[in-house]
Order: C-alpha cells, then sequence, then structure tokens
C-alpha cells in the first residue's frame, strides 16, 4: 500500500484535539451530536485532515474545556500551511524538546541521525546533557534538571522494533565536553548502546577531510504509513521538512555519508582508542 502524505503539523494538530476529546470522556460520536456534525467531520479532525473552519475548531476546543494555552497551539496549528515543512519556536529555547519532535519521534519506525559536532541528543549522558546546557546562552533562563529529566525520557524511543542509525564526525568523540570523566562514560555508554543489534554507530573520521555533511545536523524520521520527514535545528527554532525535493536531497547526503563513514565495527575500534 503506498504511504499517504500526512504533516507533521497535520498530525501534531489531530493529536491535540484527540486528546481534548478524551479528556471529555466522551467518544467521538458524541462530540458529533453534541455539534451537530457528522461523525466523520471528527474523524476527518483528529486525522489532520482539515474539512473544517477554524470557528469550528474554537467551538470543539470550548466544548473540551481546552485550557487557553493550548488552545491557542492548537489554533495556530490549525494555520499553518501543511505543504513543505512546519517552522517551530520552542516556548521553552530547547529545539529538540518540541512537542512535535517528541510525537513524530514515537511515531517513526526508523530514525536516523548526523551529527556534526556533538553526540546525537537521543546517545547523550545526564551528565554530557548538562554540561551543554551550562555552557550554552540558555543557562541562566531554563531549569536545567528539568531538561536533563525530559531529555533523558525521550530515549524511550529505543526499542528492537525499530531501527536507529547514527552518523556523527570524530569531532564529536573528542571534544572534552563536561571534562574527562564525563567525556569518559559518554564514549562508555556510546559503546554499549551500539551494541544493540537495532542501533548503528558510525563515525566519519577527521583525516577525511572536507565530507558530505558539512552544511549541517539533522534527523531523518521515516514511518510505515506516512512519508518521510527531516527535522533541522538552530539555537532558538527548528523546522521540519517535508517535501519530496529537499528530502531527496538529505537523502542523498545520508548515501554519501554511508560511503565516507567508517563501518560499525571501525567506528568502534576508534572509540575504544580514544578511550585508552
Amino acid at each position: 500500500m503506498p504511504k499517504r502524505f500526512s504533516s507533521v503539523v497535520g498530525r501534531s494538530f489531530g493529536d491535540g484535539v484527540r486528546d481534548a476529546i478524551r479528556s471529555t470522556g466522551l467518544t467521538q460520536r458524541q462530540i458529533a451530536r453534541l455539534l451537530d456534525w457528522e461523525e466523520a467531520k471528527v474523524s476527518d479532525l483528529v486525522r489532520g485532515k482539515g474539512g473544517v473552519t477554524e470557528v469550528e475548531v474554537a467551538m470543539l476546543l470550548g466544548l473540551c474545556r481546552v485550557e487557553p494555552e493550548e488552545a491557542r497551539r492548537l489554533l495556530a496549528l490549525f494555520r499553518e500551511t501543511r505543504k513543505n515543512g512546519f517552522l517551530v519556536f520552542p516556548e521553552d529555547g530547547i529545539p529538540d524538546q518540541v512537542r512535535s519532535l517528541v510525537e513524530q519521534e514515537r511515531l517513526a519506525n526508523e530514525i536516523t541521525m548526523w551529527s556534526m559536532n556533538l553526540i546525537p541528543g537521543p546517545l547523550q549522558i545526564p551528565g554530557y546533557i548538562r554540561a551543554l546546557i551550562e555552557r550554552s546562552v540558555r543557562a541562566k533562563t531554563v531549569n536545567v534538571e528539568e531538561i536533563i529529566a525530559a531529555k533523558t525520557a525521550r530515549q524511550g524511543i529505543f526499542h528492537y522494533s525499530r531501527q536507529f542509525v547514527f552518523y556523527l564526525h570524530e569531532v564529536a568523540l573528542r571534544l572534552p565536553v563536561g571534562g574527562e570523566a564525563v567525556m569518559r562514560d559518554q564514549l562508555l555508554h556510546l559503546l554499549a548502546m551500539g551494541n544493540r543489534l537495532y542501533i548503528t554507530v558510525r563515525v566519519v573520521p577527521t583525516a577525511l577531510g572536507a565530507h558530505a555533511g558539512l552544511s549541517g545536523s539533522f534527523r531523518l524520521l521515516r514511518y510505515e504509513k506516512y512519508e518521510p520527514v527531516v527535522f533541522t535545528e538552530t539555537e532558538n527554532s527548528s523546522l521540519f521538512v517535508e517535501d519530496k525535493a529537499t528530502i531527496d536531497t538529505y537523502v542523498d547526503v545520508l548515501k554519501l555519508l554511508d560511503r565516507q563513514a567508517l563501518d560499525a565495527e571501525q567506528s568502534r575500534e576508534l572509540i575504544t582508542s580514544i578511550l585508552a
């Protein structure tokens, strides 16, 4: 069966509406009856397919007694374009902690990441995360412990039913984030995670010089039912890219990195040599 196009913003909006309906204890059929809608209209809404006006969305959110902040978020999602991408400015200032990314990681069955300067986020240990935050411009404006807890909890995405491939540059292995003790624990954790059959760690060596990933870090999320999505981030924003031409470009980058990176065993030997 061909995959159907369903945008990130559409799925995020639909998930929010589904949660709002669930919080009432009512079924979609009961909600439709109260609004004098066809049940199919509610069904399309929770699938992010649209077919309603903004006023009708507001009516549903009011019926479900959605809190104002969440209602504003859902209405903003409803207004977003659903064709080429989804730009997000996270309220807590941490791009990779945006709610939509967490939701999409939960749906993806294959996640491939390229990280140019740092250990990939899902593989970071608490001490490493803390050191990154404390040296960032956000250090005085965020709750460090909450962010560490949230990032650590997201590592629950690791499961044998999914596939994970992490490409990272050798620079990330040698950058002394948090000091010698933290980096030793971080590299040991990287080796341990790489032992799992569904996780592959590949290192692009410094000796290679210029490489395919110089434009920056990103992650590619693939799904069983939907078209793939690329997630990129800057200092205070993040972007989901969904148009086919751009996705194809990122896939080509990964194909080149696959040829340029050390294989999994060679990568493991390099990490072990750094530890030694």
